[in-house]
């Protein structure tokens, strides 16, 4: 069988497994996995904090600048590479869904931190001064918990991460994202979710809005609301970017694309993708690798 763009999981990444979770600082981290330069994706959940360095990291194709102070929050499933330019050192945390969700013990409890959402706007998030000394406390007493265990030092651990996460998560919250959601912003999570696990075999809002129970105009109007763009643009965007991430592999043909994602042939994939990407499948897959 043809293999996917690679996927890391948190035992590929360490010799050592500790609760899912694997705590470290960033340079001789890097040093060890240097294959992560490469695009990849992660089955955990992934977040760096930068103190010093200087280049650029790529998610799901869009690039940001390097910056000490900043810290970025990756999801599962993401497609990820570095280019670093001299030296660069910080913190990183690799955790797992469940070594969060088992202490908290409520449903979707990170999907409610906006930088988790898989939004890249909201997963960059350069911190102003007094934060980034919080933030760099928050690593180092995580650092000590993870080298020098104590009982229960896991559960501390934990603290210490939803500690960093509600600080990092209040610096851009709008009143809107304070407190529970109304129902459009559920219903749009909803969708979301749906969207994430059949954009492969389900193409049109009629027919997530009648796994939603509503009407697909109350769908779009919603989307258009909240979303700033209709239902189907926010399928299509979907389709779209997994479309770019097989693409990264050379190994996968046009063709064995355009079967994963329920095309019904090649020239109505390269069609469909050339009108979102405004180049066909193969001068997007050439310009990627050239990079």
């Amino acid at each position: 069988m043809i293999q996917s763009i690679p996927v890391y999981d948190i035992c590929s990444l360490s010799d050592v497994r500790q609760d899912d979770l694997l705590v470290s600082r960033f340079a001789p981290y890097l040093e060890a996995h240097k294959n992560l330069f490469f695009p990849h994706r992660h089955s955990f959940y992934h977040l760096v904090l930068f103190t010093h360095g200087a280049g650029t990291h790529t998610i799901d194709f869009e690039s940001f600048d390097v910056n000490p102070g900043q810290i970025y929050f990756m999801i599962p499933g993401q497609v990820h590479s570095w280019h670093f330019d001299g030296f660069t050192d910080g913190y990183i945390i690799n955790f797992s869904a469940n070594f969060i969700q088992s202490f908290v013990l409520q449903p979707g409890y990170l999907d409610g931190f906006s930088f988790f959402s898989g939004n890249l706007n909201d997963a960059v998030v350069n911190l102003p001064n007094e934060s980034f000394a919080t933030a760099k406390q928050l690593f180092e007493a995580i650092l000590t918990e993870i080298t020098q265990p104590a009982p229960q030092g896991s559960d501390m651990v934990r603290l210490l991460m939803l500690q960093l996460f509600i600080g990092i998560n209040g610096l851009n919250a709008t009143p809107q994202q304070v407190g529970k959601l109304s129902y459009n912003q559920t219903l749009i999570k909803n969708f979301q979710v749906l969207i994430e696990q059949h954009y492969a075999d389900i193409k049109l809002p009629k027919d997530y809005a009648a796994l939603l129970y509503i009407t697909p105009n109350h769908l779009n109007a919603v989307c258009k609301d909240l979303l700033g763009m209709p239902a189907g643009e926010v399928i299509r965007n979907r389709t779209l970017l997994e479309a770019k991430r097989l693409l990264t592999n050379p190994k996968l043909s046009i063709t064995d694309i355009a079967f994963k994602l329920n095309f019904s042939d090649n020239s109505y994939f390269t069609k469909f993708f050339k009108k979102s990407a405004g180049m066909n499948p193969e001068d997007f897959r050439k310009k990627i690798l050239n990079s």
